[in-house]
């Protein structure tokens, strides 16, 4: 007798297979970052990794301000600012910089947990690339820093990188992807 899939119900108690009507238009679409300064972040997320900034968003009287951020064409956008808004809101897996005005040129300010240090909470995002190896050699040339090179440890393959505020990103490929985690499969 074939055993069940990990994925399956039976190996998953609480996990419900058939979505809620209700549910049928939801996506995935940011994860939010709270950064000390926009330009080093937005240098970061836009000529290291690659990403477009797709919407900026100013508050004056809360003062902060949002820049989207993703690997969507920002010249499929539309010109107006509100419906470039929604356009924006309706992209898949991007990230949300939130700046506090003032952190940057703060003396006092010791930055944000980025959920990697005790209490351990939320841990990194995921990106993929052509090929992990040569990402990361890009990655040294422009003196990211590391949390593990693709060849430490023991998973081969991946590596993780920090941004300017200290978030992991894992960077992995899909060539390598499926016997790094073969065993866990």
């Amino acid at each position: 007798m074939a055993a069940e899939p990990k994925e399956s119900p039976a190996n998953n108690p609480g996990l419900h297979t058939t979505p809620d009507e209700a549910t049928k238009g939801y996506i995935m679409q940011q994860t939010m970052f709270r950064i000390k300064d926009p330009k080093v972040s937005l240098d970061f997320y836009s000529r290291v990794l690659g990403m477009s900034l797709l919407k900026r968003l100013d508050f004056p009287e809360m003062k902060f301000s949002l820049y989207f951020l993703g690997y969507e064409d920002p010249a499929a956008a539309p010109s107006n600012s509100v419906d470039r808004t929604v356009w924006t809101f309706a992209q898949k897996a991007t990230i949300e910089l939130t700046h506090n005005w003032g952190t940057e040129s703060d003396p006092e300010f010791k930055g944000y947990h980025n959920g990697n240090s005790e209490p351990r909470g939320f841990g990194h995002i995921g990106i993929t690339v052509d090929d992990t190896y040569k990402a990361c050699e890009r990655f040294d040339r422009l003196g990211v820093e590391f949390v593990k090179k693709p060849d430490d440890g023991k998973m081969k393959g991946i590596a993780f990188i920090k941004d300017p505020d200290g978030y992991w990103i894992e960077i992995f490929d899909l060539k390598a992807i499926g016997n790094v985690t073969a065993g866990a499969s």
